[in-house]
C-alpha cells in the first residue's frame, strides 16, 4: 500500500477545484456549522408523546433509578425524593421543575473563539469517534489495539477537518499509556493539536479537576473566567438499566458546580438493557437521563445540559448491538420530539455495526446520520471514524464519513432553496428556448464553479476511465488521503508560554501519581 497519494486528474470543474485549494491537500468546505433549515420528521402523535412521557415519568415514581453515588444519595434526600438504599424515586412535579431550569440553548468556547459552538435550537454539530480501545486501517490491515501515535492521528484529523466541530472523547483509546495518566498525556495532544470545543470524561474526581484546569490553562483564562460559561463538556451514560454510577456522577456534580456543560445519554439497547419495544426502550431511555438532569439542575439551576439517546436494538440471534437500523432511526426521531417536549438540546450518533470500512459501514453510518438530521438533533457524537459497534476507530472511515457530513451541510445551505428571479431563471429558460442547451450560457458561466456540492473522496469518472488511473476502491483512496493530511498536518496556534503551563502541569501531576485506576 502506497502511503502518498495519487493526484486525481479531471477537467472543468475538478481542475478549478484543484487551482483553488493550492496545495491542500482537498478542497473542503469553510468552517461553518450548520443549521437544521428542514422540519423534523415526528413519528409521534400527542397521544403517543404524552403515554411515553407518562412512562418516563411512572418509572421515576413507582421504580426508581439507582444512584450508587452517597452524594447525589443526599442531595436528593433534601431534595424531597423518596430514598431506599440506593433507589431513588422522584415525583414528575419536581422532575419537570428541574428540567425547566436548563437552557434551551448554550454555546461552547474553546480555546480559540472562532470555534465557538452553540448547541441548541437549529444548530446542528458533528463530532470526531470516541472511546474505541481498537483501531483499524488499510496499511495495518487487521483490528489492534490503540496507541498514542494513533490517537494523534485521529486528532489530527478531527482538527483538519472543518464539517467536525468538536473534539469528543479520546478517537481512540491509547493503551500505551497507563490508565492513571493517560488523560493528561491525551488532554495536552488535544489542546495542541486541536482548538475545537473540549470533551472531558467523568470517571472520578482527579480526572475531571485535571481536564477543567488544563481546559482554562490553554484558554489563558483566570478561574473566574473559566467558570462564567461553558469552556468543555462531559458526556456521562446510565448503566442501563436504571442505574447511575458513582464515578460518572461525581464528575458531572463538578462539573456543575463550575458552570460546564453535561450531555446525559442513557445507552439502552432495546431486547437487552431496555423493553423490545422502541417506545419502551425510548421511554426508559428518558428516565434515566431526567432524573440525572433533575440532580444538576437541583445543584445549578441553569447549568447547561443536554439529553442525549443511544436507543438502538441487538440482533436476536446472537446478542450483538446493532446500529443505523430502521429501529435505530425510529428511536432517534422519536426521542427528537420528546427533547423537543423537555425543552432541552439533544446529542444522537452517527454509528454503526459494520468491522471494516465498506458498504456496510456507509449505509448504516448514513441512516443514524440522517436519522440525527430528522431528529432534530444538536450534536451529532461519533460522526466520523465508528467502526465494529464502537469498539474500532479507523482514519479510513473518518475520511469517508466527513464526505457524509459536507454533503449534510451543503444540503443545508438555504441557496439550494432559494426561490429568487436569478433562481427560477426564466431569462435563462428563455435564452435556451426549445432547444440548445444551458452549458454555454451565461447564467450557468456565472454559477458553475459554486452551483453544486463538489465531492472531495466521490469519484465521478466512467468506469474505463477509473479503471485506467488504478481502479482504486473508496476505501483506498480515504486511506491516501488520511497519510497525506497526517504527513503536512500543521497544528493550530498556541501561546508558547500556555503550551510551556500545560507541560508543567503534566509534568507535576503525573509525579503526583495521576489519577486512580480501580474503577
Amino acid at each position: 500500500m502506497e502511503d502518498s497519494p495519487t493526484p486525481r486528474r479531471r477537467s472543468g470543474g475538478r481542475a478549478g477545484a484543484a487551482a483553488r485549494r493550492g496545495q491542500a491537500v482537498i478542497d473542503q468546505m469553510p468552517w461553518n456549522p450548520p443549521v437544521n433549515t428542514d422540519r423534523p420528521t415526528e413519528p409521534l402523535g400527542q397521544d403517543g408523546i404524552e403515554a411515553i412521557h407518562d412512562g418516563a415519568m411512572r418509572i421515576l415514581e413507582e421504580i426508581g433509578i439507582e444512584f450508587y453515588n452517597e452524594e447525589a444519595i443526599g442531595i436528593l434526600r433534601e431534595a424531597g425524593c423518596t430514598i431506599t438504599g440506593d433507589n431513588v424515586r422522584m415525583g414528575r412535579d419536581f422532575v419537570m421543575e428541574m428540567v425547566a431550569k436548563a437552557p434551551s440553548s448554550f454555546t461552547i468556547t474553546p480555546r480559540n473563539p472562532e470555534r465557538q459552538i452553540t448547541i441548541g435550537g437549529n444548530n446542528l454539530l458533528f463530532g470526531n469517534v470516541s472511546s474505541p480501545p481498537n483501531y483499524w486501517d488499510m496499511e495495518i490491515g487487521q483490528k489492534v489495539p490503540g496507541n498514542r501515535r494513533m490517537c494523534q492521528d485521529l486528532l489530527k484529523l478531527t482538527q483538519y477537518f472543518n464539517c467536525i466541530h468538536f473534539a469528543g472523547g479520546y478517537p481512540v483509546e491509547p493503551v500505551d499509556i497507563h490508565a492513571s495518566v493517560r488523560h493528561l498525556d491525551v488532554l495536552f495532544d488535544k489542546l495542541t493539536l486541536t482548538d475545537k470545543a473540549m470533551h472531558a470524561y467523568s470517571l472520578g474526581k482527579e480526572r475531571v479537576e485535571d481536564v477543567m484546569e488544563m481546559v482554562r490553562i490553554a484558554g489563558g483564562l483566570s478561574h473566574e473566567e473559566f467558570e462564567a460559561a461553558p469552556r468543555m463538556y462531559t458526556n456521562i451514560n446510565s448503566t442501563s438499566p436504571l442505574k447511575h454510577d458513582h464515578p460518572m456522577i461525581d464528575g458531572c456534580l463538578r462539573l456543575a458546580r463550575r458552570g460546564q456543560a453535561i450531555v446525559v445519554t442513557p445507552f439502552t439497547l432495546a431486547g437487552a438493557m431496555a423493553p423490545v419495544t422502541m417506545a419502551g426502550a425510548v421511554a426508559q431511555s428518558l428516565a434515566e437521563a431526567l432524573c440525572a438532569i433533575a440532580l444538576f439542575q437541583y445543584v445549578r439551576p441553569g447549568i447547561p445540559c443536554v439529553i442525549g439517546t443511544f436507543t438502538s436494538n441487538v440482533d436476536m440471534k446472537s446478542g450483538a448491538p446493532a446500529f443505523g437500523t430502521p429501529e435505530y432511526m425510529r428511536s432517534t426521531q422519536m426521542t427528537g420530539q420528546m427533547a423537543r417536549f423537555y425543552g432541552l438540546p439533544m446529542r444522537s450518533s452517527g454509528v454503526c455495526a459494520a468491522n471494516v470500512p465498506d458498504g456496510q459501514s456507509i449505509w448504516e453510518t448514513s441512516n443514524s446520520l440522517w436519522a440525527a438530521v430528522q431528529s432534530g438533533t444538536n450534536m451529532v457524537y461519533h460522526a466520523a471514524g465508528w467502526l465494529e459497534g464502537g469498539l474500532i476507530a479507523s482514519p479510513e472511515k473518518f475520511v469517508m464519513d466527513c464526505e457524509i457530513l459536507q454533503q449534510i451541510q451543503r444540503y443545508m445551505q438555504p441557496e439550494l432553496t432559494a426561490t429568487g428571479a436569478e433562481e427560477i431563471a426564466l431569462d435563462a429558460i428563455r435564452d435556451v428556448g426549445n432547444s440548445g442547451h444551458f452549458f454555454g450560457i451565461q447564467h450557468t458561466q456565472d454559477r458553475y464553479a459554486t452551483a453544486f456540492y463538489q465531492p472531495f473522496l466521490s469519484d465521478w469518472k466512467n468506469y474505463e476511465a477509473w479503471e485506467a488511473a488504478g481502479g482504486i476502491w473508496t476505501a483506498e483512496r480515504a486511506h491516501r488521503m488520511f497519510k497525506e493530511i497526517v504527513n503536512n498536518f500543521e497544528a493550530p496556534g498556541i501561546d508558547i508560554a500556555i503550551r510551556e503551563e500545560l507541560a508543567d502541569f503534566v509534568e507535576r501531576r503525573k509525579a503526583e501519581g495521576g489519577a486512580p485506576t480501580d474503577f
